[in-house]
């Protein structure tokens, strides 16, 4: 992690928005022990602001004290994925269905765009990117369904699992041929632009589906 973050009156949220993003992009895996001192040197402040945003990531879930290590960084688990996925298939799903019924062809062609970005992410092999851009077509879907409480609650989910969505994401990767990244996504546009809503909800719950049961194998494969 090379940020520095500046003195301001805000500078818990600047050292939060820091060690969050380390998180969320894989930089800081699960595990990670988050000193509190080490970090304060590395982002250039005093060890206050560290601790109450240490403090703020164990209440939003994405640290966790553990006994003789103190905080780090929350580990994944086999119930958690199941639950967090289960969820996301129940919003996700009705969220695609909606999207798909009433969306335009300027946001279908938006929708495009960011799908040509996410396989050029593929091509690279840059994980976070990738999703980025998974997670922006899938928005721009989303919103056209016209209820922003939904799509903001979808956005928390994304985040709660991202560390979750890296590991599937790296494990497709790996494997040579394989189109999972991208396949559902192509389909996804194509209902999407025939305004074809149950289509759309049945790809949803698919990929879905597939994305669990990708990570389960991943999270069952490290014992």
């Amino acid at each position: 992690m090379s940020k520095r973050v500046e003195p301001s009156p805000s500078l818990t949220d600047k050292v939060y928005a820091v060690l969050h993003e380390a998180i969320t992009s894989g930089e800081y895996p699960a595990g990670y022990r988050l000193r509190i001192r080490d970090i304060a040197a590395e982002v250039g402040t005093s060890v206050m602001p560290v601790r109450e945003a240490i403090r703020r990531l164990e209440e939003s879930g994405f640290a966790e004290r553990v006994p003789h290590k103190g905080s780090v960084v929350k580990g994944l688990n086999l119930a958690e994925l199941l639950h967090v996925y289960d969820t996301r298939r129940l919003l996700e799903v009705e969220a695609a269905r909606r999207g798909a019924a009433q969306i335009g062809s300027v946001d279908v062609a938006r929708m495009r765009q960011e799908f040509e970005l996410m396989q050029r992410a593929i091509t690279e092999g840059a994980v976070v990117p990738y999703l980025d851009h998974d997670e922006a077509l899938l928005a721009i879907l989303y919103e056209a369904g016209g209820n922003p409480v939904l799509l903001n609650t979808i956005r928390t989910m994304w985040q709660h699992c991202r560390a979750y969505k890296i590991v599937g994401a790296r494990a497709a990767l790996d494997e040579s041929g394989d189109n999972t990244l991208w396949r559902y996504q192509e389909r996804l546009v194509e209902a999407a632009d025939a305004s074809d809503a149950e289509a759309a909800a049945a790809i949803s719950n698919e990929s879905l589906v597939d994305a669990t049961d990708r990570i389960k194998a991943q999270l069952e494969s490290y014992g």
